[in-house]
This record gives C-alpha cells, structure tokens and sequence, in this order.
C-alpha cells in the first residue's frame, strides 16, 4: 500500500505550483517521478525547472538528458521507476500500477477543470478499494497547501 497525495489546484496554474512542491519533495531525501502527458510537456517541464528561480538549483532531468538512473527528479511519460524513484508525482490522471513499489503517489490536478475534478474522484475511490492512505490537500489563495478532509 502507498500514501497518496491529492493535490487540488485552485489560485495558479501547475506551472507555477509544481517548482516549490517538487523542491520540498527533493529535500525530504525521495527519488522522485514526475509523469507528464507527452514528450512535449516533458521537455516544457524539464525547461521550466530549470528556469523558474534563477536563485535556486533543483537537480532533475529527462529521459533524453541521459543517465536518466542518476536523475533526483525525473520526468517521464512513463511509470517504470529508471532512477530508483520510491515517490511519483503524476500530472496527466494515469495511476501507477503496484508493481513498481510506489511509497508515495502525488496526484495533482486542475480544480479548474471539471473533467480534471471527475477523474480525481475516481482515483481517489480507486485508490481507496485499494487500501492506500489517502489525503487531500487544497491550495490557498498565497498557493500555499492547505490539508482538508477527504
């Protein structure tokens, strides 16, 4: 079973929230997966990493970098775990299957969105037949996190 994380987006688009979630994700020690919906959106992302704080550094890359086993943080369309990943972060609504031995799972989605909204009550139904230990987090006004009852 695995701890999952429901990351409802309301005040700034994932471009903006995702650098800082990710940033406390990699200071609490996890390897991290970062799903994204396309090759595009990778590379979008990848760029986007790099360049939103010219005042902070956080180590991440793509398939297409190379090395993507040594990557903290790497971005893939993918689920498998290249890089020893013991934490996912999935931006597109997929759900990692058990056997790639997720601790936690980080699902974030557009609030904005009703389909968005849709498919994150059907994973969290999902997730929880499941047996997983689920948690719902909303974003403040600031775009801070904000733990609300499930």
């Amino acid at each position: 079973m695995a701890s999952v994380q429901f990351y409802h987006l309301t005040t700034t688009p994932l471009e903006r929230a995702l650098p800082k979630l990710l940033e406390k994700v990699v200071s609490s020690g996890f390897r991290t997966l970062l799903v994204a919906d396309s090759p595009e959106q990778v590379e979008r992302l990848n760029e986007l990493l790099w360049t939103y704080d010219p005042g902070s550094f956080l180590p991440h890359g793509s398939e297409t970098d190379g090395n993507p086993d040594k990557q903290p943080v790497l971005l893939s369309t993918g689920m498998e775990p290249i890089n020893g990943a013991k934490l996912v972060l999935v931006t597109n609504g997929a759900v990692p299957g058990p056997e790639y031995g997720y601790e936690r799972i980080l699902d974030i989605f557009d609030g904005n969105d009703p389909q968005a909204v849709a498919g994150a009550r059907s994973r969290w139904t999902a997730y929880k037949q499941a047996g997983n230990e689920l948690s719902y987090l909303r974003q403040t006004d600031s775009g801070g996190w904000e733990k609300k009852q499930g």
